[in-house]
């Protein structure tokens, strides 16, 4: 196949990927991400940054590799859930901290942590799948 051609799949089914995870993310949260980044809340947008970095970083191990573009798909789309698991287990094990409702108040400090979170994890998910 074409690279160039190649290079333009890989990089349309991954973005859909992320779509997907901020979709879903959106759901799994307490607050609507967008309404709230639309009012300038900085917690909620760290948070979501987090997630689309990671997501990226284990697309991006899923990518090289695997050799082919379903292999890519599937386990991107594994690490990608998995990383959003991740998120719902921080929650859980942080019983004097409520994450969502804190960084859906803006608590700045919490979006930090979510998004060093994300991105830790997603180190480890995408190194794991590799």
């Amino acid at each position: 196949m074409n690279v160039y051609l190649n290079a333009g799949i890989y990089f349309l089914m991954t973005s859909v990927i992320i779509l997907i995870a901020i979709f879903l993310f959106d759901l799994i949260t307490k607050y609507k991400v967008w309404d709230e980044i639309a009012k300038g809340n900085v917690s909620v947008a760290l948070a979501t940054g987090g997630v689309v970095v990671g997501i990226a970083n284990i697309l991006k191990c899923a990518i090289l590799t695997n050799e082919s573009l379903i292999d890519t798909i599937i386990w991107g789309g594994i690490g990608s859930v998995v990383l959003l698991l991740v998120y719902l287990a921080f929650e859980l094990l942080t019983p004097k901290l409520n994450v969502t409702e804190e960084i859906g108040k803006g608590n700045v400090a919490v979006g930090i942590l979510s998004f060093v979170f994300s991105l830790a994890f997603s180190l480890i998910i995408g190194s794991s799948i590799s």
